[in-house]
């Protein structure tokens, strides 16, 4: 504020102090991503305090790597502040400057170690990139992965009049009810890292032993989590030990011809399957829990990007973003992941996606083969 009037700055003066081109300040504006809505006295187009402090996000996530359509869905929702916001750039950028110390520390020991003539085994050279599995791919979920009120509404639901719930496998803290007294469990420090402001409290700790008494919640839930558990019904009876009630969001990959439903895996990614030779059966996860599955659809303008998710989207799947934040890409491999996405960009380039995938078109949900189990 200068006089009790507000400070406008030109375009031309944001690009110097945010260090970027007028020509990316231009291009943020054309595609809708940030735009100067004020006006300088010889009536220029001006940035107001609030398209900077919008600029400023943009930029962050930028930097981050996230792509510009992930970072519009990111500032364009208004169920995050500008607070909850530097809450969250603050974690990712901790785990990245985390990431990084541990990784210089990693290489000095090796370098003072063949200094003295010591090579170190191959084990050891790999342990400074050897993180668990979502500590690969959290950093995206961000932008990716979020509730998709649709699919929410069906879990919070089947959750019937439960006060008390348990989050198993929380991540980033999707799909938690906003009207329930929460508690999340997530073993991953870089997806505890990443919950929002005011968000449930947290505790680390895996679904296979869970830190509680028995029947201490009235409701259990896990949603798009089960398949990273190294032992799935351990995890379900630990559940069903420590609550009333249990709600699980998962997979069936027992059903005849579940190869063939999705156009991705069946066409593009027939690895998929091998990640699920061993995934306990449909009859085994409900079972585990003692109650039954109900199919969910997946809306074709899903939220959440999950990896169904873009099955009416098909060109999503060519953003490396998208498919960083799901783990099937990261487990068949950089091989797998490159073919599937040199042929799916062929095949839309040159229709041939359209012409096998047309009856897709009017669909506005797909069955996938997404299951609710609740007891």
């Amino acid at each position: 504020m200068v006089g009790g009037v507000e400070e406008h700055l030109t375009v031309g003066r944001v690009a110097e102090l945010a260090g970027v081109s007028v020509r990316t300040l231009h291009h943020y504006d054309g595609i809708g991503l940030v735009q100067p809505s004020a006006r300088t006295p010889a009536g220029y187009r001006a940035y107001s305090a609030g398209d900077v402090e919008r600029l400023r996000e943009v930029l962050a996530y930028r930097r981050l790597g996230f792509g510009l359509r992930e970072i519009a869905d990111l500032v364009d929702d208004r169920s995050t502040d500008a607070v909850a916001h530097l809450h969250r750039l603050r974690g990712l950028l901790l785990e990245q400057r985390d990431r990084a110390a541990a990784m210089v520390t990693a290489i000095d020991r090796e370098l003072e170690a063949r200094a003295m003539g010591i090579r170190t085994t191959p084990e050891e050279q790999l342990k400074v990139f050897g993180a668990q599995l979502y500590e690969v791919i959290g950093s995206a979920y961000p932008a990716t992965r979020r509730t998709e009120p649709r699919i929410a509404a069906r879990i919070w639901d089947a959750l019937g009049d439960a006060r008390t719930v348990l989050n198993v496998g929380a991540g980033t803290g999707s799909y938690e009810p906003p009207d329930r007294d929460v508690t999340a469990v997530e073993p991953s420090a870089v997806m505890r890292a990443q919950r929002p402001a005011g968000a449930a409290p947290c505790v680390a700790a895996s679904a296979g032993s869970l830190p509680f008494e028995d029947q201490s919640f009235d409701a259990a839930m896990a949603v798009s989590t089960v398949h990273h558990w190294p032992d799935p019904i351990a995890g379900l009876r630990e559940m069903r030990r420590v609550a009333r009630r249990v709600v699980v969001f998962t997979y069936d990959a027992s059903a005849t011809g579940w190869r063939e439903r999705f156009w991705l895996t069946r066409d593009y990614l027939p690895e998929f399957a091998d990640l699920l030779t061993d995934w306990p059966s449909l009859a085994d996860l409900t079972r585990a829990i003692g109650g039954h599955a109900q199919p969910v659809l997946i809306p074709w303008d899903c939220a959440d990007g999950f990896f169904e998710a873009h099955w009416r989207r098909p060109e999503a799947y060519l953003d490396e973003q998208v498919r960083r934040a799901v783990s099937v890409w990261t487990r068949v491999g950089p091989e797998a992941e490159e073919r599937a996405v040199n042929r799916l960009r062929d095949d839309l380039s040159s229709g041939r996606w359209a012409e096998r995938n047309r009856d897709l078109v009017a669909l506005d949900a797909a069955e996938l083969g997404l299951r609710l189990l609740v007891a």
